[in-house]
């Protein structure tokens, strides 16, 4: 039987089954029958398709429609748009880019056992990567500075949207919340220590001495002209060649005491930013670039470290929990994005 002679009921079936958004529209250009029944109902066809490719989908309009309008904790219901879908499916993509860091971060030592996740834990690893950005969004900017990040009302309200999901959906956003802490720590913002151990392996016979900065104030104007040309040379670039124009201990981000404090600061990023600083920003100044473009007027970012963590002990202290129990749980794999493969 010809599939233009199949009902219109099945046509459609046919599509709200495919498994992601491009096996859809792939699927509308096969014929001008099919492409009038995607038509009719492109956005209902999307918005399936998105959910199987990139869900949860609810949890993505609650990023790309949050405002200061609205406390985070209260969820929105919006009408599905063409507009709105592409912001979903940008989203979604996003979380599909930190699913390849997940293995990789997350069994770094244990590297026997690492493995691909399975479906269910990558739809509980994206919503947890969407809960994460949701926070991100509502408490790390400029209306949330050092000074007012302890004041109980605003403790209060980022508790708020935490009381939101169980402990063990708690556990799933900490696991996440490491793996891109691991991000930061090693890809793009790396410390004196760890680009002294890359320089060192990459180069074992090198007699280069690497000179390091000990003071990180990546919010700073620079005078330095080679810093600022470095915001022009391709992101090919390697930050550990040693040339008379770049050093390579200059990439380091300070010892272990500064490297803490810089990795904090820059957890506040939301998952799309730490991305793209992974993939267009290898050298410290495109990073400091970037920032400083970023964050205009961005006194609240420096020396305020994410809010996330402290906020998730006071919920679980608040549920008769005990935090460091919890973290415990997540690096043993007992609670976290892949649990359930180990029951």
């Amino acid at each position: 039987m010809h599939i233009e002679s199949l009902p219109a009921e099945i046509t459609s079936h046919i599509f709200l089954s495919v498994s992601d958004v491009g096996s859809a529209i792939n699927l509308s250009s096969t014929s001008h029958y099919l492409r009038d029944v995607y038509l009719k109902q492109r956005i209902t066809i999307l918005a399936q398709a998105a959910d199987a490719e990139f869900g949860p989908v609810d949890d993505i309009i609650q990023v790309v429609t949050h405002n200061s309008s609205q406390p985070a904790h209260i969820g929105r219901s919006v009408p599905l748009s063409h507009a709105l879908l592409q912001q979903i499916i940008r989203a979604g993509r996003v979380a599909q880019r930190w699913e390849h860091f997940y293995p990789f971060k997350k069994w770094k030592d244990d590297f026997e056992n690492r493995r691909l996740l399975s479906n269910d834990e990558r739809w509980l690893f994206r919503r947890a990567v969407y809960r994460l950005w949701l926070y991100s969004k509502a408490f790390h900017n400029r209306e949330h500075s050092r000074t007012t990040r302890n004041l109980p009302e605003l403790v209060i309200e980022r508790s708020r949207l935490l009381h939101n999901w169980s402990s063990t959906e708690l556990g799933e956003m900490l696991d996440v919340h490491n793996v891109m802490k691991q991000v930061i720590a090693n890809n793009v913002c790396p410390s004196n220590g760890r680009i002294q151990q890359k320089f060192h392996k990459r180069y074992p016979e090198s007699d280069h001495q690497l000179m390091f900065n000990m003071h990180v104030n990546y919010l700073q104007s620079s005078s330095n002209p080679i810093a600022i040309l470095a915001d022009y040379i391709p992101t090919k670039y390697n930050r550990l060649d040693p040339s008379r124009y770049h050093e390579p201990g200059a990439e380091g981000w300070g010892d272990d005491i500064n490297h803490y404090y810089v990795v904090e600061d820059m957890m506040k990023l939301d998952p799309e930013q730490i991305l793209f600083l992974c993939d267009r920003c290898p050298l410290k100044s495109q990073v400091e670039a970037y920032v400083r473009a970023t964050l205009q007027g961005g006194e609240w970012f420096v020396n305020n470290g994410e809010t996330f963590s402290e906020t998730l002990a006071f919920v679980v202290k608040q549920r008769g929990g005990d935090p460091l129990a919890l973290r415990q749980a997540v690096e043993e794999e007992e609670m976290g994005v892949t649990v359930h493969a180990i029951q």
